[in-house]
Parts: C-alpha cells; structure tokens; sequence
C-alpha cells in the first residue's frame, strides 16, 4: 500500500532552518513527480515545490532561492531544505505524490496530485 510520512517540522526562529523529509513506502518514489504544498490557518493550500520524474524542480515565487528540493533514491525519501524561515511560511507542510510519471516542469497545483502525506507542523515564531 503507498504510504507519504511527512517529518521534520518544528518551531524555529525567523532566519532559521529546517529539513522536512518525505518517506515514502509502497512505491519507488523516484519513479513519480513529488511535491510539498503548505496550508497556514485560513489560508488556501499553497504549492512550494515539486521534483518530477526526471528530476526537473519548480518553486513557488514566494520561496524560490529558499527552499531546495532533493531526492535520495537510495533511502526513497524527498526532502525540502527550508532556509531563512519568515513568519509567513508557518503552515502544515504536506508531501504529494503523482500516480503517474510527469517530466519536463512539475505542476504546483493539487490536481496534479494524488497521494498526500499526514503532514508535519512548521513554526516560525521568535
């Protein structure tokens, strides 16, 4: 059965960083585009990033040169590095599967989704 675990989220300081990871069981993840989307509190969902099948990136403006997205295909993991963290970024942050193998530019919209992971909460508070 296809499982997304989510971790790695927290409280930090603006100006910090995290690292969310994305575990994936059930499916060979490097196979599939992957995503992370974010919702804050009375906020609609928000695209971050996503890798896709051949390993091509795509960000959000609001984060781009911030967040990178990285795969290790040894450990089926994909994981968004979090630099310089603003208030603004506070959100459960959500891992996302595609069902299908998608090159070229990954999409940042959820359609383009199917499998969500349980989410991890990050904090950007001083």
């Amino acid at each position: 059965q296809l499982q997304l675990v989510d971790s790695g989220g927290g409280l930090v300081q603006p100006g910090g960083s995290l690292r969310l990871s994305c575990a994936a069981s059930g499916f060979t993840l490097n196979y599939y585009a992957i995503g992370w989307f974010r919702q804050a509190p009375g906020k609609e969902r928000e695209g971050v990033s996503c890798i896709s099948s051949n390993g091509g990136t795509n960000y959000a403006a609001s984060v781009k040169g911030r967040f990178t997205i990285s795969r290790d295909n040894a450990k089926n993991t994909v994981y968004l590095q979090i630099n310089s963290l603003k208030p603004e970024d506070t959100a459960v942050y959500y891992c996302v599967a595609a069902d299908v193998r998608l090159f070229g530019l990954c999409p940042l919209y959820s359609s383009g989704y199917r499998h969500w992971g349980q989410g991890t909460q990050v904090t950007v508070s001083s």
